[in-house]
């Protein structure tokens, strides 16, 4: 039975750091559209009702189902079971790139109907409608660039860890188990932010 790798403390620790900053990103934008929201809820509930609960639902199924194929590639590579490692990690970055197509379709739509800041005809609507629909591309853009990065990093994990297949497998799982518990670590936490954005932006009552 394959021993589950040591991960060095000082790569984990630093992953965690890395995390919380981003945490404290995250955080500060839901602080303001909070405040935005408190200061705007009739025109925010109209502004919501412009999004695709449809397409919002689908790309939440996406990323939750994402997080259960990474959380079964870090287990897969703690086994050894390398060859399954890598088509978890196929999965998981196959899932983001789906979720990302579904959120250009989502923004082509909104800027077909001119809805996008800067265009006269969202300049035209209350405030409160303009604050929610630039706050909805400021953080799903957001989003959507480190759903991208992850899908980099899941790549660039793959090519590591499919060295272990070639290699010997102790002394590479000691080498890269931590790039792929962290690379497991930064795709969680992408799809946890999306599971505060998704009802905060789609959801509104």
């Amino acid at each position: 039975m394959t021993e589950t790798p040591r991960i060095p403390r000082a790569s984990r620790m630093g992953m965690w750091l890395f995390l919380f900053t981003e945490i404290l990103l995250f955080g500060g934008l839901f602080l303001v559209y909070a405040v935005y929201r408190r200061a705007n809820p009739e025109a925010f509930h109209i502004a919501s009702g412009e999004l695709s609960l449809r397409f919002g639902a689908i790309n939440t199924v996406i990323l939750l189902t994402s997080s259960l194929t990474m959380a079964l590639a870090v287990s897969a590579f703690e086994r050894g079971l390398v060859g399954r490692c890598l088509r978890f990690l196929a999965g998981t970055a196959g899932l983001g790139l789906i979720f990302l197509g579904n959120k250009a379709v989502e923004w082509s739509a909104k800027f077909a109907h001119g809805l996008y800041p800067g265009n006269p005809i969202l300049e035209a609507r209350p405030a409160g409608e303009k604050l929610f629909f630039s706050l909805y591309f400021a953080m799903t853009g957001l989003h959507g660039v480190h759903v991208l990065v992850g899908v980099v990093v899941l790549a660039v994990t793959a090519v590591l860890a499919g060295r272990s297949a070639r290699a010997d497998a102790a002394r590479v799982h000691e080498k890269y188990g931590g790039v792929v518990e962290n690379s497991g670590l930064y795709w969680h936490l992408v799809d946890t932010i999306w599971i505060f954005l998704f009802p905060l932006f789609y959801l509104i009552s």
